[in-house]
């Protein structure tokens, strides 16, 4: 017995191996099927019903399942469901390397001409852009290098209103780039009076003409880090308060009777341009801008906010002239720009800017 498993350790013939190697290479094959699947935020295109042989995001073999379900044809119409309704990444169109190759632009995917990803990326919504952008250095570079191509001009007609577009809402935003985050950061239906409503261009709040309330909105995005832009103005009258700052999420959006909800505690900041107070806690925080005869405020005339969380100050601007610093000492939680009415039907919008231009 002895001698025989010895000869089957160390006298192996031809084609012959030892149990060890054969539990190593058992425990191998258990660690690759056990790899889980691939994150679902790379996953860009519909699987091909011609498969390829290895799933080159994770080099696993696709189980056959998934291929009888891909390789059989969709009459329904309806999108696929299921493991093969997955979109498979850039990898996958590389056919050759790995995700490797795709991170460095060497597979198919990267070989495509900008034109051909150009086009494909029009047809494509943002969440997905930004998988695409992930993919690989020539994906980024044809999403990002020019800020009015066709992707962004698409993406700008299937998202923005008509209205938006054609009026001078957008006038000062310089790219399709910058109105599609300009939209990403206005004003939020969900988080916002009841007695306001958004209206179609997506920017402008209005007021319905409510007694003795006074009514506020939040924007969709808030910051906690960074420097950045928007502008505010009103297009109607303002009534004894109008109020334009920032608010965390915990700051309430209405009350009773017509006062300075913005800096009405210790959850917003806000300058009232009816009377030129800064308010915050429910006090006055003294006159702004700090010069004599400060002008009062004009319908129409465009107000810039500037918040830097890194100095944590908010500013602002009218026209090219800058006011002054406004607050200080900002606390280093999530801010959202936010803006306060009382005045029946006056209305007021807010288009956020981007990162404000030193100088």
């Amino acid at each position: 017995m002895t001698e025989g498993l010895w000869r089957w350790h160390w006298k192996r013939g031809p084609g012959e191996q030892t149990r060890s190697h054969q539990t190593r290479k058992r425990k191998r094959h258990w660690k690759a099927a056990s790899k889980p699947p691939a994150p679902a935020s790379y996953l860009l295109f519909p699987l091909p019903s011609s498969a390829p042989s290895d799933d080159l995001t994770r080099r696993r073999p696709i189980p056959s399942s998934v291929r009888r379900e891909a390789a059989q044809p969709n009459t329904t119409g309806a999108p696929r469901r299921g493991r093969a309704s997955r979109a498979v990444s850039a990898p996958v169109l590389s056919r050759g390397g790995g995700a490797e190759d795709a991170r460095s632009g060497s597979g198919a995917g990267g070989r495509l001409p900008s034109r051909v990803l150009e086009l494909v990326f029009s047809y494509l919504e943002l969440s997905e852009l930004r998988s695409c952008a992930l993919v690989c250095k020539h994906w980024y570079r044809c999403l990002h290098g020019d800020e009015n191509s066709e992707v962004w001009r698409s993406l700008c007609a299937r998202s923005l209103a008509e209205e938006a577009l054609r009026t001078d809402i957008l006038c000062n935003l310089p790219s399709y780039k910058a109105k599609i985050r300009a939209f990403q950061h206005a004003f939020s239906t969900n988080d916002c009076s009841r007695n306001v409503y958004i209206k179609k261009n997506g920017f402008t709040l209005h007021r319905n003409p409510i007694a003795q309330s006074t009514d506020g909105a939040r924007t969709k995005i808030g910051f906690s880090e960074g420097r950045h832009a928007w502008e505010v103005w009103w297009e109607g009258p303002l009534g004894t308060v109008a109020v334009i700052g920032i608010a965390t999420k915990r700051a309430p959006m209405q009350c009773q009777g017509y006062v300075a909800l913005l800096g009405s505690d210790d959850q917003s900041w806000g300058w009232n341009l009816v009377d030129n107070n800064l308010l915050h806690n429910g006090e006055v925080n003294g006159s702004f801008p700090q010069c004599n005869n400060a002008p009062k405020y004009q319908i129409g005339e465009r107000i810039r906010v500037i918040l830097d969380m890194e100095d944590k100050t908010l500013a602002f601007e009218r026209g090219y002239e800058f006011l002054g610093v406004a607050f200080r000492g900002l606390p280093k939680v999530c801010l959202y720009p936010a803006v306060s009415a009382v005045y029946g039907n006056t209305e007021v919008t807010l288009v956020y800017l981007g990162k404000p231009l030193d100088g």
